[in-house]
């Protein structure tokens, strides 16, 4: 039986009365339980959620990496607001949407947004991406001045100037 091993702090809690298990921002696995469990316990529970963690894990490692760090940002956040309101000027011809604000993030988990104040909010992070997927996130979020909703005339709105848009799409969902 190959049994592995997760390194993991254990935090005792009197008022907890089970055990859990928490995987923090930095990939640290962190478990709390109640002072009366023992460690062969907890370590016997840690082993039956081995799976779980590993996902976790894994999961919290593609958060860090897609969403970078502030020194990053702070050294790209300039060139990243330039590229953005650039395309967006560029784009919105066709489209002709009001909007107020521009903002470039650092965020974890979306490459854009925008907000019911018509504010367009992008991750620093299209700088990194090709031509094609930067005029795709910029259309999609001008697209959402005009539908805040992702029904089927938001996407028609997108497919005016971005046909390929589904293909764009699950390209930008496989980049971490």
């Amino acid at each position: 039986m190959n049994i592995e091993k997760i390194d993991y702090t254990v935090k005792y809690n009197s008022l907890s009365k089970s055990i859990r298990i928490l995987i923090n921002s930095k990939g640290k696995v962190i478990v709390t339980a109640p002072r009366w469990v023992s460690l062969k316990v907890i370590d016997k529970f840690v082993n039956s959620k081995i799976v779980w963690i590993k996902d976790n894990l894994k999961k919290v490692k593609n958060k860090a990496r897609f969403g970078g760090n502030r020194v990053e940002f702070y050294k790209y956040q300039k060139r990243a607001k330039q590229l953005v309101v650039n395309k967006v000027k560029e784009l919105n011809k066709f489209y002709n949407f009001d909007y107020n604000k521009i903002t470039i993030r650092l965020v974890s988990t979306r490459w854009g947004s925008c907000s019911s104040k018509k504010n367009l909010n992008f991750n620093y992070r299209i700088i990194f991406l090709p031509d094609n997927l930067v005029n795709y996130l910029v259309v999609h979020e001008l697209c959402h001045l005009k539908e805040m909703n992702h029904s089927v005339r938001f996407w028609k709105l997108v497919e005016k100037t971005i046909p390929d848009y589904k293909k764009l799409r699950k390209e930008l969902k496989n980049i971490k």
